[in-house]
């Protein structure tokens, strides 16, 4: 089973403050046990929303709004692919994660649809 682990964003990670040294080599060492146990394909940290874009369709028109976007809790600050053998497996990986945040933070595990899902 596939499923995209979203890191949500917070009021700091938006501000563009970076994680400390600890919590980077914290998260280093929780990705390598991900990748010995055969689970994580990708992942990464993104930029907050001031660098980024949104395009909105309407249409046949298009419309670019430039970040800042507003809403924190509903933005993602980065990202794992994981393959997994069911939700409860991901859900427990999930709880051995470091706190990606300085305070409290928040972490959403969605399935992705698999050709099955269409049959």
């Amino acid at each position: 089973m596939r499923v995209i682990v979203f890191v949500k964003a917070t009021t700091e990670s938006e501000a563009g403050v970076m994680p400390s040294a600890q919590l980077l080599q914290d998260m280093g060492v929780f990705n390598e046990q991900l990748i010995k146990a055969g689970i994580m394909q990708s992942g990464d940290g993104l930029k907050p929303t001031s660098h980024g874009v949104r395009v909105k369709f309407s249409g046949a028109n298009r419309t670019v709004v430039k970040g800042p976007f507003e809403h924190v809790n509903e933005i993602v600050a980065g990202y794992w692919l994981w393959n997994v053998q069911s939700m409860d497996e991901a859900i427990e990986w999930v709880k051995r994660c470091p706190n990606p945040m300085t305070g409290p933070s928040e972490i959403e595990i969605r399935p992705f649809y698999e050709a099955e899902d269409f049959l």
